[in-house]
Formats: structure tokens, C-alpha cells, sequence
């Protein structure tokens, strides 16, 4: 175990860490509470996030990662370094592990750096960086490995990336920041518009995960929710439904399906009927969102599928990277 080594899937919404030969051992909020008077951090991860609104205005909950870039380098070194202990035990740093981490298909090479030294800096031997959409389809079990083209679309908290794969390569690729963290801002701010209600973000989440969709249901659901009355300044209960939430959710998740159909767009010749008979394959928590695989299937006329463990598809995909980096078609 001293000498393990580690995918990590370095969300916008939540850290995961995948460990050689144990699968995925750790998934935590990428959430760091820290104090704003001693410049101290207090909390970090699952033990964070259950500060949010419950802490005195000298600690604050923030993400040090925005649309799956680094946006506080030193707190992010600090996060990592800290799951990396808890995944693995201390004592593995007496042998420093070599370690993979997903990055967005979009990042810059100024992100990429700051992704590489930062998980030097939190205890990494060697670091190799992955791309999403690769580690996403290796999670998902699909062997890119062949002269055949696949589509991911991996639908994270920052952002979706789409791209179509092929021996072992990208192709064709497009990153968003537009995703699961859109969806729960876009039903906070359609309840606000509508109702005069104003909501937290656990509540928006609790409403797409529970009522949620992209397409329309046969079978209307409703859900209670409570909140605070923008008009009167009093807490109020109403009822929304899943009818709402489409509405809610249509600007975002046709920005979603418009990039698909414009990587589809791009995609050569060859691999488009490969991609046509193969279908696009779902990843990333976004793409629980019910009616969602309908949408696209109904927007591209290509059959859709949601992996089978979508939260997990880019960490495994990502601690996978790591065992096959000895073959030639991981080689970074």
C-alpha cells in the first residue's frame, strides 16, 4: 500500500480518488472552510460543506475550483494533498505515489501547470495529466484502444465536455462551462422569477435530483419546498412540478445538446457512422438528469446512453490511466 498509486477526478463539485487495485476510496465535496482571521483552513471536504450556512462570518466555505479550473492555487494544493493522506494512509509518503488527474479537454496550459504543480506540491512522485473525455470512456469500459469512433459526453458540476475518440486519442473535442451546477442555479433562478421565492443551493439540488428533467414526463411530479417570500420577507411553502423544471432547465440543457450537434458537425466522415452505429455515451453526475438521454437522442437522432456508474466513470477512467500508462496508447 506504501507504494500506491492514484487517479484523482479533481472536480468543480466534488473530489474523487481512485487507489490502485481498491477502486474508488474517497468522493468529497471540493469544499475548504477556512477562517478569515487567521488565514487558517478549518475543514475540509464532506466536514466543509456541513458548515455552509451554519458557520459565524469569520469562516468561510469556498470551491477552490471553478468550471474545473483552479481558482485558489494554494487552497487547492492544501485539499488535495489533504485527500490524497486520507485515501492512502500517511505513512505512504515515505514513498511519494505516482499520480493521474483528469482536466478538462478545454484547459489552457497555464491550468494544466497549475494542476501539474499542484499536486506535486500535495505529495506526488510523478504526475501525468488526463484529459475528461479520455478517462471518462476508459471508466465507462470502453476500449478506445480501436480504429472506431466514440462519443463521451461527460456532464460534470463546471462543465461538459464532449469529444469523439478514437485509437486512443481525441479527435474532435469541446468543453462547456455549462453543467450540473447550471441546472441547480438555472431552477434557483426560475423559482425566484415565478414564485418570488428565493432558495439556497442544497434546495435546487434537492429539487433536479428529485423532480428534475429535460424532457417533458408522461407522469407530472410535484414537490413541496420551502423558502423565503422575496415580497413579504417571510418563509413560504409552495409546490413546484416537473413541468416547471423543464421549462427551467430548457435554456441549459439546449446549450448542452447544441454543442453536441456542433462536435457531431466536425466529426469525420468515418467515425460519424461509427458514433451513429455505436451511439453517444453519458458520464458525469450531470447526466442523472432525467429525460436528458431522450433530449439528445431526440435532438440528434443518435441512440443515448448514461453509463452505468456515471459519478464514478472519470475517476476509475483516471486511476486506470495510471495502470495502462506502460501501454502505447496512454502515453502522455
Amino acid at each position: 500500500m506504501q507504494n500506491a498509486d492514484l487517479g484523482i477526478d479533481l472536480g468543480t463539485a466534488s473530489v474523487l480518488v481512485y487507489v490502485k487495485n481498491k477502486g474508488v476510496v474517497l468522493k468529497e465535496p471540493s469544499v475548504v472552510a477556512f477562517d478569515k482571521d487567521t488565514n487558517k483552513i478549518r475543514a475540509i471536504g464532506e466536514e466543509a460543506r456541513l458548515m455552509i450556512g451554519r458557520t459565524p462570518g469569520t469562516i468561510q466555505a469556498i470551491r477552490p475550483l471553478r468550471h474545473g479550473v483552479i481558482s485558489n492555487y494554494t487552497v487547492t494544493e492544501k485539499m488535495m494533498k489533504y485527500f490524497i493522506q486520507k485515501a492512502t494512509g500517511r505513512r505512504l509518503f515515505s514513498r511519494k505515489p505516482r499520480v493521474a488527474v483528469c482536466v478538462p479537454s478545454g484547459v489552457t496550459e497555464v491550468e494544466r501547470k497549475a494542476v501539474l504543480d499542484a499536486t506535486y506540491q500535495a505529495g506526488a512522485r510523478d504526475v501525468s495529466i488526463i484529459e475528461e473525455p479520455i478517462a471518462a470512456a476508459i471508466g465507462a469500459g470502453i476500449d478506445i484502444s480501436k480504429p472506431c469512433g466514440n462519443m463521451i459526453v461527460d456532464i460534470g458540476g463546471g462543465t461538459t465536455d464532449i469529444a469523439v475518440i478514437s485509437l486512443g486519442g481525441t479527435v474532435v473535442s469541446d468543453s462547456i462551462k455549462i453543467a450540473g451546477d447550471d441546472f441547480d442555479e438555472a431552477i434557483a433562478r426560475y423559482i425566484k422569477k415565478k414564485h418570488n421565492l428565493s432558495i439556497g443551493e442544497r434546495t435546487a439540488e434537492d429539487i433536479k435530483i428529485k423532480i428534475g428533467t429535460a424532457y417533458r414526463r408522461m407522469q407530472e411530479d410535484e414537490m413541496e419546498i420551502k423558502g423565503l417570500n422575496i415580497l413579504s420577507g417571510l418563509p413560504t411553502t409552495i409546490t413546484v412540478t416537473s413541468t416547471e423544471m423543464e421549462e427551467a432547465l430548457k435554456e441549459t440543457t439546449t446549450q448542452i445538446v447544441d454543442a453536441i450537434k456542433s462536435v457531431l458537425e466536425k466529426t469525420p466522415p468515418e467515425l460519424s457512422a461509427d458514433i451513429a452505429e455505436r451511439g453517444i455515451v453519458l458520464t458525469g453526475g450531470g447526466s442523472m438528469l432525467r429525460g436528458l438521454e431522450d433530449l439528445i437522442e431526440i435532438k440528434t437522432g443518435i441512440e443515448t446512453n448514461t453509463a452505468n456508474e456515471p459519478l464514478t466513470c472519470v475517476a476509475i477512467g483516471t486511476g486506470k490511466f495510471v495502470e495502462y500508462l506502460d501501454t502505447k496508447y496512454y502515453e502522455v
